[in-house]
């Protein structure tokens, strides 16, 4: 994937496990003006989550593989500053642990090169069966397992 320039691994942190991506700013996500459009940034928070899913073994397509899909059901994004063509950012995703059967994920973006931060935001994604679309109310194994792997002292 060309868009990633660096990934690295933070040490887990209590009940947070935190992944940092860098991303160029592409001409095809900029307006006229050279400003990113505002909806980019809910992409770029899903890049952070794929990115996060790659480094940590928390893929997709491995809930998939389990019969599990995992919706957003919600998500914030607080702009701080505009980016434009060519920017280098820095994305910091952040999982954070619960015991309910649903992912949380924070996000800040920094312009790599100034170090200020560009946004920040949140997203909330359910576990439920892929076939039918049932809510999960108590998380699968492979996910205990995960968090035992993960976030264990």
């Amino acid at each position: 994937m060309e868009r990633l320039a660096i990934n690295k691994i933070i040490t887990p942190l209590k009940n947070t496990l935190t992944h940092i991506t860098e991303l160029e700013v592409k001409f095809s996500e900029a307006d006229p003006l050279g400003i990113v459009w505002h909806g980019h940034f809910i992409r770029y928070f899903e890049d952070g989550r794929e990115a996060f899913g790659n480094a940590y073994g928390l893929k997709y397509l491995d809930f998939y593989r389990s019969d599990i899909v995992v919706p957003l059901i919600k998500i914030d994004c607080n702009y701080k500053r505009i980016l434009r063509y060519g920017h280098k950012i820095r994305l910091e995703t952040t999982y954070e642990d619960c015991a309910a059967a649903k992912l949380l994920f924070h996000y800040s973006i920094y312009d790599a090169e100034t170090n200020e931060q560009v946004a920040t935001g949140s997203s909330m994604q359910v576990f439920m069966h892929r076939d039918s679309l049932e809510l999960m109310w108590t998380l699968p194994q492979f996910m205990i397992d995960w968090k035992e792997k993960w976030l264990a002292d």
